[in-house]
């Protein structure tokens, strides 16, 4: 038997705008990593809805799964759904009533439905600064994902996150977060782990920490 198929399987779940990229500042070695990608939204889905069908393609019934920011809200529906998931989310929140109330407003003043890429490349500093990237590396790296986001996928992604009306907490879900986050401030959540001077992409700038920390919960 290989060493990989004696690790334990770890299905993994990026950002908005995001894939498996944003996760490879992580050594990850302690674990099989399965990164899932995103599948096509049907038109005016819900967060729900959307979080259990993706739930559907994990084979495995006691599944561990590690969410980062929309990644996060999509495990706490899967966890919400089956209660046989261990669920891990990173820099996001669990309820409507830990999003700041610029989220909450943003729903009745939809202006990303006029996003578009360029847009978005202007934005590029912006963005890197309310993420909390540092160093080259890191403004690099985030810079290509966000090149590279599917725009339709994202206006969805928004649309399905300010509507969102979750008020439930599950108990198989474990919350980490960096009390550096400006996107989804810390003193707005509950989090079970707390990453000092972590901000919301601190998978990238506290790598160790973080591996260190889901080391020790998945084993």
């Amino acid at each position: 038997m290989s060493t990989k198929q004696l690790l334990k399987k770890v299905y993994f779940i990026s950002g908005l705008g995001a894939d498996k990229r944003v996760f490879g500042f992580l050594d990850l070695s302690f674990c099989d990593p399965v990164f899932i990608d995103w599948i096509e939204p049907h038109k005016k889905e819900s967060l729900e809805s959307y979080a259990i069908r993706l739930r559907s393609l994990i084979p495995e019934v006691n599944a561990i799964i590690v969410g980062i920011s929309f990644g996060g809200m999509l495990v706490t529906e899967m966890a919400k759904a089956d209660k046989n998931i261990k669920g891990i989310i990173i820099s996001s929140n669990k309820t409507r009533n830990e999003f700041p109330k610029y989220f909450r407003i943003a729903k009745f003043l939809p202006v990303y439905n006029w996003f578009n890429s360029g847009a978005s490349k202007k934005m590029l500093s912006t963005l890197r600064w309310i993420l909390g990237a540092k160093g080259e590396k890191q403004r690099k790296a985030l810079r290509q994902i966000i090149i590279d986001s599917d725009m339709n996928f994202i206006k969805w992604a928004l649309g399905a996150i300010f509507n969102w009306k979750n008020k439930e907490i599950p108990a198989n879900i474990i919350h980490i977060h960096g009390t550096a986050d400006k996107l989804l401030p810390y003193r707005l959540v509950k989090a079970d782990y707390t990453i000092e001077r972590g901000t919301h992409v601190m998978v990238m700038n506290n790598p160790e920490e973080i591996a260190t920390l889901l080391r020790k919960l998945l084993n």
